[in-house]
């Protein structure tokens, strides 16, 4: 991790390097405070460039959140204490963001939290991808309970 940069040099946002090495320590604070984090990624093809997408973040979430910019169009919102029909809203506002300054973009967005739908850091990042797989342009997708 030395080497990886901790933001994303053409969003200001942190890179997918920094994600999953916070990731986990997020979790682990959320299991010992019985707390829930929620993890959205989204997906967001002919809309904003890497700069605008992150201040379309910056105003969809809270200081405390972490946003991360993960590949060409798509980025991850990390949210403490918020259970999945939080990380819904929060999903929405994003949507409903992108939507007033790019009307033609596609906005595909996939929810997971912890405990509800995954256990661990790794776990949480492939419900929220499988979510966002299974939603088409304009859905907001929230990952299956866990059993």
């Amino acid at each position: 991790m030395t080497d990886a940069p901790v933001t994303d040099p053409e969003s200001g946002l942190f890179s997918e390097a920094m994600l999953r090495a916070v990731l986990p320590s997020r979790v682990a604070t959320a299991r010992r405070t019985l707390r829930q984090l929620g993890l959205v990624v989204a997906a967001v093809g002919d809309g904003p460039d890497p700069g605008e997408m992150a201040e379309l973040v910056g105003h969809t979430v809270r200081d405390s959140d972490i946003a991360a910019r993960l590949d060409d169009g798509r980025v991850a919102l990390v949210l403490e204490f918020t259970p999945s029909e939080g990380c819904a809203v929060v999903a929405d506002r994003f949507r409903t963001k992108v939507a007033e300054t790019h009307p033609d973009a596609e906005v595909r967005l996939g929810i997971a939290c912890y405990p509800a739908h995954a256990l661990s850091a790794d776990e949480l990042v492939v419900a929220a991808d499988t979510a966002l797989g299974e939603a088409g342009p304009g859905d907001v997708v929230t990952a299956p309970v866990a059993e």
